[in-house]
């Protein structure tokens, strides 16, 4: 840690004030996570079809993003604290609901109904924090601070939330590793109640009246409508999260089917060695995108990384088999190339520094709609084009994303330093204007 960041109270980027509140991100996560890669093959076990199960994934990505979209402004008007804290909330109840009266009656409309409401919860609490984070981390070093953000979030929903059920769904099964979930979403919420000390965020909120409020609120609605850039790195967003979201609920299937031959334990532990890549690539990503530029990291090791990893993830293991360590070498490449979208975080409110929560807003809509789109790209395609298809249709999405990239332009203040130092560098661009 330099002597400049630690008189601003950053550790290689990372606000220490926040500390606990990224730890409490990995903990919820790692509830909230917990049955993303076994849920799909567990409800077809119940009795159900492929295609139901991607509906229900779908439904809950499709409420995720209209909660994330109001869930950035959200947080800047009233609070990161406050709406992390009725996120928690509400997670706990819907799962126990969906628990109960879903899972253990096989009643499809209900799992699907408190599921999807439990959609609403996990973005009031991770995308509020993401806000938190933008308010207090200077804007040099903002891809890093996300770096750092993301880099708990995997720790989450993919080491732990994904090694954890594959040693404890053989002792206590599929539903008591789902009841366990809760004890970790309760943990990350009382400490961001009880020992994230940073108050600057609460306070930024509290001198607005109720109109100034809902005009903020109308804001986040119509940003993607006023700003191109921020509407061209909306799409961009949800593009980079597609396989993220849609392999969990084709893979399993996939994988653990005799044309392959893993059991449920080792796609779980494949599963989740993406995610130990991003534990580390997430924060060297953020780091680096600081200093080569964040869309041009994003165009090159973020979307066309991910075309060809994504199809790696498919043929590997067709080709060798059910051979462990080929599966996790190109589950390892996806996960490096998902992790150079860190900078992702920094760009949507270094486009539009005047309304960071609005524009924040737009990135967790994004988001939304990612874990949305996965899902829905499957259930609309694997029954025409089989799991084969539907992977070409992810890989084809991600070479959009690389012509999208030309036309995000924003101001990347690593770059401008080097620009002020030495040879002008290409890749450095005027900010977005507002249409």
């Amino acid at each position: 840690m330099t002597h400049r960041e630690e008189s601003r109270g950053l550790l290689f980027g990372m606000p220490l004030s926040l500390i606990w509140g990224y730890i409490a991100i990995a903990l919820f996560m790692t509830g909230d996570g917990i049955e993303l890669a076994f849920l799909s093959r567990y409800v077809v076990d119940l009795g159900f079809s492929a295609t139901q199960a991607s509906l229900l994934f779908t439904v809950y990505g499709l409420l995720a993003a209209l909660s994330g979209w109001s869930s950035g402004v959200l947080a800047d008007v009233f609070g990161p604290r406050r709406i992390m804290r009725i996120g928690v909330a509400a997670w706990i109840l819907f799962h126990a609901l969906f628990l109960v009266f879903g899972l253990e009656e096989k009643n499809f409309s209900l799992m699907v109904l408190f599921y999807g409401i439990r959609g609403l919860a996990y973005p009031l609490f991770i995308y509020a924090f993401v806000v938190w984070v933008a308010q207090v981390t200077p804007r040099a070093r903002l891809a890093s601070a996300m770096g750092w953000y993301w880099t708990m979030y995997s720790i989450g929903i993919g080491f732990l939330g994904t090694y954890l059920p594959s040693f404890s769904i053989p002792h206590i099964g599929f539903m008591g590793t789902l009841w366990m979930a809760i004890a970790w979403v309760a943990t990350a919420g009382a400490m961001v109640v009880f020992l994230v000390k940073d108050r600057q965020a609460e306070d930024s909120g509290a001198s607005r009246n109720p109109a100034e409020r809902f005009h903020e609120l109308g804001r986040g609605v119509t940003i993607l409508f006023r700003h191109r850039g921020i509407l061209v790195a909306a799409i961009v967003r949800i593009i980079c999260n597609l396989t993220l979201f849609g392999f969990p609920v084709i893979m399993p299937l996939f994988f653990t089917s005799p044309e392959v031959g893993f059991s449920m334990e080792q796609w779980l532990r494949i599963w989740g060695a993406l995610f130990i890549v991003t534990i580390f690539t997430n924060v060297m990503w953020g780091l680096i995108g600081d200093r080569i530029g964040w869309v041009f990291q994003m165009r090159w090791f973020g979307c066309a990384g991910c075309a060809l990893a994504t199809l790696a993830f498919y043929y590997v293991p067709l080709a060798y088999g059910a051979s462990f360590p080929a599966a996790v070498l190109a589950a390892a490449a996806l996960g490096v190339g998902v992790s150079a979208f860190v900078p992702m975080g920094a760009i949507f409110p270094a486009m539009a520094p005047e309304h960071k929560g609005a524009a924040i807003s737009a990135h967790n809509l994004a988001a939304g709609l990612s874990n949305f789109m996965g899902p829905a790209i499957a259930t609309l395609s694997i029954s025409a084009v089989g799991v084969e298809g539907v992977v070409w249709i992810y890989a084809s999405l991600y070479l959009v994303g690389v012509v999208l990239t030309y036309f995000i332009h924003v101001e990347q203040p690593g770059l401008e330093h080097k620009a002020r130092s030495g040879p002008r560098i290409p890749h450095s661009s005027n900010a977005s204007k507002a249409i």
